[in-house]
């Protein structure tokens, strides 16, 4: 029997990623939209929402980097808001313009 074939050397690798990691993101996403009732995909639709959402993922990286884990109000650690906040200014790219 011969080897099978799979073309897949340049494509994304997402066995890379660690899920439950990712998890915690998805955690203060479902915050965002259930608990502050902000619905799902606000984050798309705030004005200066680049400014904004790095000056949240500063304060977030600022309370951990001073040993605040888990963020007051959510009970979520502040690495998965401040994650979460990147991936929004990711998903704006550089279309989107700064302010």
């Amino acid at each position: 029997m011969t080897e099978g074939k799979k073309f897949d050397t340049d494509k994304l690798d997402y066995s890379l990623m660690p899920w439950r990691a990712v998890d915690e993101v998805v955690k203060v996403l479902m915050f965002g939209a259930n608990t502050k009732g902000y619905g799902r995909n606000n984050w798309k639709h705030v004005p200066n929402a680049k400014r904004r959402y790095a000056a949240a993922a500063y304060r977030h990286i600022n309370a951990m980097m001073e040993g605040e884990w888990r963020d007051v109000e959510s009970g979520l650690p502040h690495a998965a808001h401040a994650v979460c906040c990147l991936i929004f200014i990711l998903w704006l790219g550089d279309e989107t313009p700064t302010d």
